[in-house]
């Protein structure tokens, strides 16, 4: 979903086929008062603001490109290329979006090829920063899910009833990821149900996405537990997330009369791995004054469990395999320990100040919970878990 687009049309285009062209993207910067840890802003990728740099361009940076084909009167195809922050640190284009769409009627259609997930209000658009009152969606909420879209299909059916037009939609796929360690994340047998309500300026939304998670990265640890018989099995098989499943549950409302708005999402997932079930929710409402709109958000993410395991008894295993087990407790308990609460104050102001340019800034507070890094990354010697550190962003989001 672009807000901004050229139709293009040659001659050498065959009859009924036209192409438009649409681009978005973001320039700028995110300054973070926790200076022994990073805000990333993202579970991909590599470097923010913080530790590696103060003052960070990287966080919310990016430019994007969509060419639509409209192939016929039902036949269509849209191709979405992305260019930000990646795993490795580098700006390398990627495949967003890449699928065809069949409209069997006004109401009714499949896609197939790489699709975004609707598990979120603004799944279709969280990256366009032009289509946002924010300069980013809530972390504590969107951040709850590694991968937002799957290699596969999806059908949607719209019905009419009175005042109310509302959407059903399915999905099936799978999807890859590359973490900053290199490792991978794979989704694999990853199916959703969304429906949507809309009336007036209200629209409401529940989803269900079911994923069989593989964390690549968890294996050699948890292998190394099985190793010390039923109680390190034991262990393993609680934490691995080698094909566990990952639930996913969302609900969210929107009013939006013109001059002002208030949204709100709720969402939980339930893992069997270290990942933990974790809830979250936001609340965020604004005013627009002409072209300043001014805007307050709380949002909250809690972790059910704690940032601990006891691990391994060592007591119970032989003199020289226990710093064997030590080590891989020790292990645990950081994968345990990065398990992420905290809560956000937020509030900015968005100006658009010229066509298609909107200036953004954007102050958050933000408190973590006891023994947890929140949503801060790569922690250095000397951070303390459970403290608070402050966010000030600014951006230009753009579209053409």
């Amino acid at each position: 979903l672009l807000i901004s687009g050229t139709t293009l049309a040659r001659a050498e285009d065959p009859p009924g086929v036209k192409f438009s062209f649409a681009g978005y993207g973001t320039v700028g910067v995110v300054h973070s008062s926790e200076g022994r840890a990073d805000f990333l802003g993202g579970q991909l990728v590599e470097s923010g603001a913080g530790h590696t740099r103060s003052w960070s361009p990287e966080v919310d940076s990016r430019i994007g490109a969509q060419v639509t084909a409209t192939l016929g009167p039902k036949l269509s195809a849209v191709v979405q290329v992305l260019a930000e922050q990646r795993f490795d640190g580098s700006y390398t284009p990627h495949l967003e979006w890449a699928n065809v769409k069949y409209q069997f009627t006004p109401d009714a259609s499949v896609r197939l090829g790489r699709i975004a997930l609707p598990v979120f209000m603004v799944s279709d658009f969280r990256k366009v920063g032009y289509a946002n009152v924010w300069v980013r969606p809530p972390v504590e909420v969107y951040g709850l899910i590694p991968i937002f879209a799957a290699d596969g299909l999806d059908a949607s059916y719209r019905v009419a009833t009175g005042e109310f037009t509302s959407t059903f939609q399915a999905n099936y796929g799978r999807n890859d990821a590359k973490l900053p360690d290199g490792s991978a994340i794979e989704a694999r047998d990853s199916w959703g149900l969304t429906v949507s309500a809309e009336r007036g300026a209200a629209t409401l939304r529940l989803g269900f996405q079911q994923t069989h998670l593989r964390l690549e990265s968890f294996n050699p640890l948890f292998d190394a537990f099985r190793q010390f018989g039923p109680e390190g099995i034991s262990i393993a098989n609680r934490y691995d997330a080698d094909g566990s499943v990952l639930r996913f549950f969302g609900a969210g409302a929107q009013y939006d009369p013109g001059d002002w708005f208030v949204m709100a999402e709720v969402a939980r997932t339930q893992a069997r791995s270290a990942f933990g079930d974790q809830t979250a929710w936001y609340v965020s409402g604004g005013y627009r004054f002409g072209k300043l709109t001014p805007y307050l958000t709380y949002a909250e993410v809690e972790v059910d469990g704690g940032t601990s395991d006891p691990g391994l008894t060592l007591s119970a295993y032989p003199p020289e395999l226990r710093p064997v087990a030590a080590g891989l407790n020790a292990n645990l308990n950081l994968i345990l320990g990065a398990r992420p609460t905290q809560n956000s104050v937020s509030f900015g102001a968005r100006w658009d100040f010229w066509k298609s340019l909107a200036l953004k800034a954007q102050f958050d507070h933000s408190r973590l919970g006891a023994g947890s890094p929140g949503r801060l990354s790569n922690p250095q010697p000397g951070f303390t878990p459970g403290g608070s550190y402050d966010l000030f962003s600014l951006t230009v989001d753009f579209v053409f």
